[in-house]
C-alpha cells in the first residue's frame, strides 16, 4: 500500500496482522485467511518506531493498555519483552480461534538482512520501506507456508528499488498495489486536508498527500499533476491532430492521440495506448480507432527491419492502414535529440502549453517515475512520454478532422486555460 501520510496505512495492515493472528476475520475480508495459528514478523526502521507505531498499533500504546489495540485483550495469550528498550515488546503470544496459539515477533530494519534470515512465517508486514536485502528474506520466509507479505508505506524514497516491484505497476502476478491519497482519508474533512497540503513543499506533496514515489530534483517533469491534468472535452474541429507512437515488444508499444491548438500553441494529450508483445496488426486496430485519417509520427528505429516480417516496422502499420509518416519524427531543424525533446516539454508545461487530459492514468504513471539519476535520464518506464514526445516534434504534420467524420459542438472562441476545462474525443 503506497499511501499519504497520517492517512491510516499502518492501521489497515496492523488489522490485517490481527486477523492473521487470532483467525477473528470479518465476513467481508476477501483476502488471504489462515484455519490454524500462524507465525508472523511485524516490522519497521528501528527500534523506537517499532515500539511505538507498530507495537502500538496492534497491543495499544502503553504496557497498561496492552489489548486496546487491534489485538483484542481477551485474546492475549502471554507477552515477550525486549531486552533494553522501555515498553518494547519482543514476542507476543495470541489465542487463534482453531485452538492454537499464534506468535507475533517484532523486528527491526535497522538489525541487517541477517535478524531476517531461518525462520519460516505465514505472514511478515512491513510498516514503512525496508532495504531491499530485508525485503528480499523477509519474502523468503514465506516461501514454504503459502503465506504472504505485505508493505504499508508513503514512498519519501522514490523510485527504489523495493517500490519499483509495485510502482506504476506489479512487476508479477504475486503483486499487488493498492493506492491511497489524503482525499481517501474521510478522517480529515476539508479544512484539515487543506491545512496539510500547506504543510509541504511542492515537490513532497505527490508523496506525501498521495503516496506516488518522490523523486524530489531528480525527477525530470517536477510539475503537479493538477498543472497539467485537465478533464475530458470534445476537440474543437478547427484543432489539428496526430498520433506519436514509441515501438517496443518486451516494454510496450504505446502511442498518443494529441491535438494541438496552433493560435495559442498548446498541446493536448487526448487519449492513450499502450501494450506489450503484441503484433503491428493488433496496434494498428487501436490507432485506427481514434481516427483512421489521423498521421502518425514514428521514432528513427521505425526504419529497422522487424524481426518476424522481416520489414520495416512503420511499413507494417502502413500495411493496415495507419497514415504513417513518409519520415521518423525530428524537429524543425532535422534533429532529434531526446533531451531537446525533454526540454521542451517541460517548457510547455510550464507555461501552460501542454496539458493531459485525467483520464489517461497510464500517462501520468510514467510523468511520476520518469526521473535523471546522476544526471542521467533513466528510460526504464518512459513509452508514453516518448510517444507524446515524438508527436509533439512532429506537430507540423497534425491534420483537422476531415469533413466526413461528425464532428462535435463547440463554441469557436473558447479557451482551454481561461475555462479551465479540457478537450478530448467525442
Amino acid at each position: 500500500m503506497l499511501a499519504a501520510n497520517r492517512s491510516g496505512k499502518t492501521l489497515a495492515c496492523a488489522s490485517e496482522a490481527a486477523f492473521h493472528a487470532t483467525g477473528q476475520y470479518p465476513d467481508w475480508w476477501e483476502g488471504k485467511r489462515f484455519a490454524h495459528s500462524t507465525m508472523g514478523w511485524a516490522g519497521g526502521k528501528s527500534n523506537e518506531t517499532v515500539r511505538d507505531v507498530v507495537q502500538g498499533t496492534l497491543m495499544g500504546p502503553a504496557e497498561d493498555q496492552w489489548g486496546t489495540g487491534m489485538i483484542p485483550a481477551s485474546t492475549i495469550h502471554k507477552v515477550e519483552k525486549a531486552r533494553g528498550i522501555i515498553g518494547a515488546i519482543d514476542r507476543v503470544f495470541i489465542k487463534h480461534v482453531s485452538g492454537g496459539i499464534s506468535m507475533i515477533q517484532f523486528k527491526t530494519y535497522e538489525q541487517g538482512w541477517e535478524k531476517w534470515t531461518g525462520a519460516e512465517c505465514d505472514w511478515v508486514w512491513f510498516d514503512e520501506e525496508p532495504q531491499e536485502s530485508v525485503y528480499k528474506e523477509g519474502i523468503t520466509r514465506t516461501n514454504n507456508t503459502n503465506g504472504v507479505c505485505f508493505m504499508s508505506l508513503t514512498p519519501l524514497l522514490g523510485m527504489t528499488a523495493v517500490v519499483g516491484h509495485f510502482y506504476p505497476k506489479p512487476d508479477n502476478r504475486d503483486r499487488s498495489l493498492t493506492m491511497m491519497t489524503i482525499d481517501d482519508a474521510l478522517h480529515f474533512d476539508k479544512t484539515q486536508r487543506e491545512k496539510q497540503i500547506a504543510k509541504y513543499a511542492p515537490y513532497e506533496r505527490e508523496a506525501r498527500l498521495k503516496g506516488i514515489p518522490m523523486l524530489g530534483s531528480g525527477r525530470v517533469f517536477p510539475i503537479a499533476d493538477d498543472v497539467i491534468s485537465i478533464p475530458y472535452r470534445p476537440i474543437p474541429p478547427e484543432w489539428t491532430q496526430l498520433i506519436g507512437i514509441d515501438f517496443g515488444w518486451d516494454h510496450p508499444t504505446a502511442a498518443v492521440h494529441m491535438a494541438y491548438d496552433r493560435h495559442n500553441d498548446q498541446l493536448v494529450i487526448c487519449n492513450e495506448y499502450r501494450v506489450a508483445e503484441e503484433v503491428p496488426a493488433v496496434h494498428s486496430v487501436a490507432l485506427k480507432s481514434w481516427g483512421a485519417w489521423l498521421p502518425v509520427a514514428w521514432p528513427h528505429d521505425g526504419s529497422q527491419t522487424d524481426a518476424t516480417s522481416g520489414k520495416a516496422i512503420s511499413n507494417e502499420y502502413r500495411k493496415y492502414g495507419c497514415k504513417m509518416h513518409f519520415e521518423h519524427s525530428t524537429f524543425d531543424s532535422g534533429s532529434i535529440g531526446i533531451t531537446a525533446g525533454v526540454d521542451e516539454m517541460l517548457d510547455r508545461m510550464r507555461t501552460n502549453r501542454f496539458k493531459v487530459m485525467d483520464h489517461c492514468t497510464m500517462w501520468f504513471d510514467e510523468f511520476h517515475v520518469y526521473h535523471r539519476k546522476e544526471g542521467k535520464i533513466i528510460r526504464e518506464v518512459d513509452d508514453l512520454i516518448c510517444a507524446s514526445r515524438y508527436a509533439m516534434m512532429m506537430r507540423r504534420i497534425a491534420r483537422v478532422e476531415q469533413p466526413s467524420f461528425k464532428l462535435s459542438p463547440h463554441t469557436s472562441d473558447w479557451n482551454p486555460i481561461e475555462s479551465n476545462t479540457a478537450i478530448g474525443v467525442s
